[in-house]
């Protein structure tokens, strides 16, 4: 879609798709995309570079163990 639809990413283009998630539900998806927005930029960067140990050592770090 180019801009077509009035939304938050239609005054930021352009937009690329860098990772995506298969999820059952629709309720799951949304369950997700929260909680990676509530990530960090580096953890969010490990999460598309598809580093799982950069993100669980992230996460890690953020919790204090």
């Amino acid at each position: 879609m180019a801009g077509i639809c009035v939304g938050h990413t239609a005054t930021r283009l352009p937009v690329e798709l860098v990772w995506s998630r298969e999820c059952a539900t629709r309720i799951e998806a949304l369950t997700f995309e929260r909680r990676i927005k509530g990530w960090s930029r580096a953890k969010k960067e490990a999460l598309i570079k598809g580093d799982w140990e950069e993100v669980s050592r992230l996460a890690r770090n953020r919790s204090g163990k």
